[in-house]
C-alpha cells in the first residue's frame, strides 16, 4: 500500500496493491495493520455504501463531534467523484483549510479521514458509488454539517449542483458548530 499525506493533518491518500493476470485482478483496498503502523485509526464499526445516480450530486460536508467522533476510510467502486475535506479542528494548524482529490473506480485510491475533518463529495459522472469503512456507529445528536457553498471556506466545486439533500443545502456556515 502506498501512502500520500494530503495538505490536512492526518488526512492521507492510500494506494492499493493489485495482483493482475489473465483472469482479472485482486485488489487489497485497505490494510488496517498498515493504518495502525502509521498511527491512524484502523477501527471499523460499520461498512457503508453510498450510491448516486446523477453527475453533479453533492453530499456533505459532514462530521461528528465528541464524544462520538468517527474516522472514515473510503473509495470509489463505480464512477468518479471529487472528494473534499475541510479541517474543522480549532487547534489544528490547517483549521479552516480544505483539500480535494478525485477518486475513480479502478484507480485503487482511498482517502483516510480523521476525526475533526468534514467530508463531502460531488459526483463527476452518473452512477457513482463509494464504500466507507467507519470507525464508530452514527450518532445523530453528534452529527454536524458545514455549508458546502460557504464563501469563507471557498470550496471550488467542479460542476453545478444537480442534487443535494435539504440538510446539506441548509447546513450552517463557518465556523462549524461543535
Amino acid at each position: 500500500m502506498t501512502i500520500e499525506q494530503l495538505p490536512l493533518a492526518g488526512v492521507v491518500l492510500l494506494g492499493d496493491d493489485v495482483a493482475a493476470d489473465e483472469r482479472g485482478s485482486f485488489r487489497r483496498n485497505v490494510d488496517l495493520a498498515d493504518l495502525e503502523l502509521l498511527g491512524l485509526d484502523p477501527r471499523v464499526s460499520q461498512v457503508s455504501t453510498a450510491t448516486n445516480a446523477v453527475a453533479g450530486t453533492l453530499r456533505g460536508m459532514h462530521f461528528q463531534v465528541a464524544p462520538h467522533e468517527e474516522t472514515k476510510t473510503l473509495w470509489c467502486i463505480h464512477g468518479s467523484v471529487l472528494d473534499v475535506l475541510v479541517d474543522v479542528r480549532p487547534d489544528s494548524m490547517t483549521y479552516g483549510s480544505w483539500c480535494s482529490v478525485t477518486l475513480s473506480a479502478g484507480d485503487g485510491r482511498a482517502v483516510h479521514v480523521p476525526p475533526g475533518v468534514a467530508h463531502g463529495y460531488q459526483t463527476l459522472v452518473d452512477d457513482s458509488t463509494l464504500v466507507y469503512l467507519i470507525s464508530a456507529p452514527h450518532h445523530a445528536e453528534s452529527a454536524r454539517s458545514l455549508l458546502w457553498s460557504d464563501p469563507t471556506v471557498g470550496i471550488a466545486w467542479p460542476l453545478p449542483v444537480t442534487r443535494i439533500s435539504d440538510r446539506d443545502a441548509e447546513a450552517p456556515q463557518w465556523p462549524p458548530a461543535h
